[in-house]
């Protein structure tokens, strides 16, 4: 059925109702354009909440004090409980996003989600087996490793598309703004969300391997000799030395002289944001590690996820939170 829509013309304000009239300023919604309908729904929005400036500032400030004080809790709990702060926040990485896509249909997004879910499991029940086996360690940092550098890459280019959108660049291809938008905002989506969660999958797998391998203990003093040819990530020998090149992967010495396999602690450092030695603990050099300056970029990419991670688990919470603080006080 049709609706029948007066709009406020020359400051002249009419009704917003569905009644048919047979006024000449009135006019058929459903032959409108897009656009039209947006500008019509936004001038019924405008008209619904005009007189309520006081309302709206009290919500304005009920949502600053609300981000505020959850900061501040959320800046304690991670410094007085860090794990269960972690655990908490890569629970809801992994769930807030899923609720949304299922509301919204994107199938193409639930499609990653299972892809990502089943073979993270797979890795993560891997990872926490006692007794480790010992081709478990390369299979989880190759893993997480590829993950990564898939979402660098994949959020790098959803932003190329993103920024020749905004100069244009996207009508030589004659391509629609929109639909150029749209693909790039997705790909960089994509890119940040498994690239946040996949350190935090990490980042979990590398502490308990850690501590399974036998190496170090929570004491921090080894509980096992490391020889000079043994990965202390991954407790296999290491057939190439420092100085040669390998055929698959090199071999890397750090600052306190212990060696390991490149995929172990590239993946160690980078993607487990483990910035020590595996065996002795003693701070990384990643300057003298990764000197390609190509390289570099990546650590920086790292700390661009950590901030993400804020964004993405908890904000949607602290808005939930506000909107039931308003629900309360009766405020629209």
């Amino acid at each position: 059925m049709a609706g029948v829509f007066e709009v406020e013309v020359d400051g002249v304000e009419h009704d917003h109702g569905l009644e048919q009239h047979n006024e000449p300023n009135q006019f058929d919604v459903s032959k409108l354009s897009p656009e039209e309908k947006w500008r019509v729904e936004h001038a019924k929005m405008h008209a619904k909440h005009k007189g309520h400036e006081a309302m709206h500032a009290e919500m304005v400030l009920i949502l600053i004090v609300t981000l505020v004080v959850a900061q501040l809790v959320l800046v304690q709990w991670k410094q007085r409980h860090p794990k269960s702060y972690n655990l908490v926040t890569l629970f809801q990485m992994w769930v807030v996003p899923l609720y949304f896509t299922t509301k919204l249909h994107w199938w193409r997004f639930l499609s990653t989600w299972f892809i990502f879910s089943v073979i993270t499991a797979y890795i993560s029940f891997r990872a926490t087996r006692k007794p480790l086996a010992c081709t478990t360690p390369r299979l989880v940092y190759k893993w997480f490793l590829l993950l990564y550098k898939i979402s660098y890459a994949t959020g790098i280019f959803g932003y190329s598309v993103v920024m020749f959108t905004l100069f244009g660049i996207n009508l030589i291809f004659r391509i629609k703004p929109e639909d150029a938008m749209d693909f790039g905002v997705s790909l960089l989506f994509y890119g940040l969300y498994y690239g946040v969660l996949g350190r935090d999958f990490a980042e979990m797998c590398a502490d308990f391997m850690a501590s399974t391998v036998g190496y170090y203990s929570a004491s921090g003093m080894p509980t096992k000799h490391l020889s000079d040819n043994i990965c202390a990530v991954c407790g296999q020998p290491i057939l190439v030395d420092v100085s040669e090149e390998g055929i698959i992967e090199n071999t890397y010495r750090l600052s306190c002289n212990h060696v390991f396999h490149e995929f172990c602690i590239r993946g160690w450092c980078i993607v487990g944001k483990k910035q020590m030695c595996p065996y002795c603990k003693e701070k990384v050099d990643l300057k003298r590690m990764f000197s390609n300056p190509w390289e570099r970029p990546h650590v920086m990419y790292g700390q661009l996820l950590d901030w993400l991670r804020y964004l993405v688990a908890w904000q949607p919470v602290i808005i939930g939170f506000v909107q039931g603080i308003n629900y309360v006080l009766g405020l629209e």
